[in-house]
């Protein structure tokens, strides 16, 4: 494990840097990013600071990648951020440059890069961006900066609902408010959805497979996407639906891709779930994890095993 000083250092040396995040990002991937190459061009005017990765059009308002040429690549230093493994890194350039470092707060199950700093106890990877800045003599924690870490840790704590949310995450986010950053305009871009997500919400609730245990399962194929005329990223955007319900602990919503495989989505209120996820080609946080099902059967299999897990955790009182 490296720290923050060494990090910095390096991003001293390097006159071209790329940062990149994970596929499908949500807010704390790309706010992460956005965050530290704003704080890093604006420390080094000097430096080009270039994002990669592949856009979500219903974040677009919070960032925008860049082109990232084969030639950037070369003699640049790539930063991967809020990204546990190497398969999920959306750009699979990231080992083209002259040095890798990885910033994350997911367990580091799969170490990789050249440097790393890894903090599970992070509520959020912007949590961690906004600690490293404020170390440094030359980063700065201007408003622009924090309007992306606010998003960031806003996304990954579910506006400070979640247990990952702790005292220091309470008080980066209330530093980030002393700078002056909108976070009534965050927060609105944050819970606004179409009326088609709408629709899919209120939805949710009649498919909802509910076990006596307090797990569920949403199951969102292709033939519902065309009746509602939603894609898949309206469709994985209500994962939190099902959590709202006083029966529901831990639940999994599985979206249909184009390939016919299954993006799976596994939330839980108090029993673990990412080495379920890791049994499914997944993984991630002991509460928010992702995982891939080749097809039905899978899913189905997967809601069994999360329906033991919660019903062992029920009986062992936890």
């Amino acid at each position: 494990m490296n720290s923050f000083a060494e990090i910095i250092a390096t991003i001293k040396k390097y006159d071209r840097i790329i940062i990149l995040r994970h596929q499908n990002p949500d807010p704390d991937a790309l706010g992460s990013q956005a965050g530290l190459a704003t704080a890093i061009r604006q420390a080094y005017p000097d430096k080009k600071v270039l994002i990669g990765g592949s856009d979500v059009e219903g974040l677009k308002w919070l960032s925008k990648a860049q082109k990232v040429s084969d030639e950037d690549y070369q003699g640049a230093l790539v930063i991967v951020v809020d990204t546990a493994n190497e398969p999920r890194i959306d750009d699979q350039r990231y080992n083209d440059g002259a040095l890798l470092v990885k910033i994350d707060h997911h367990p580091n199950d799969e170490p990789y890069g050249d440097q790393l700093f890894v903090n599970t106890d992070a509520s959020s990877c912007s949590e961690i961006i906004a600690d490293l800045i404020d170390s440094s003599d030359e980063l700065q924690l201007t408003k622009e900066v924090a309007y992306y870490l606010y998003a960031g840790i806003v996304g990954d704590t579910g506006r400070f609902l979640y247990p990952s949310t702790t005292e220091h995450t309470m008080q980066v986010a209330g530093k980030f408010i002393g700078l002056g950053v909108d976070i009534a305009a965050i927060n609105i871009k944050m819970t606004e959805v179409t009326l088609k997500q709408a629709k899919l919400q209120s939805f949710i609730y009649d498919i909802l497979q509910i076990d006596d245990s307090g797990a569920a399962l949403a199951i969102i194929d292709d033939d519902l996407m065309k009746k509602l005329n939603l894609d898949q990223e309206e469709a994985n955007s209500v994962v939190s639906t099902p959590g709202r319900l006083k029966e529901v602990h831990s639940w999994m919503e599985a979206v249909q891709k184009d390939d016919g495989t299954f993006r799976v989505h596994l939330r839980s209120q108090g029993p673990v779930i990412n080495e379920l996820a890791k049994r499914h080609d997944g993984g991630g946080h002991p509460l928010a994890s992702g995982a891939t099902a080749k097809d039905l059967d899978e899913v189905k299999q997967m809601y069994k095993e999360l329906i033991k897990l919660v019903t062992d955790f029920n009986q062992k009182g936890e």
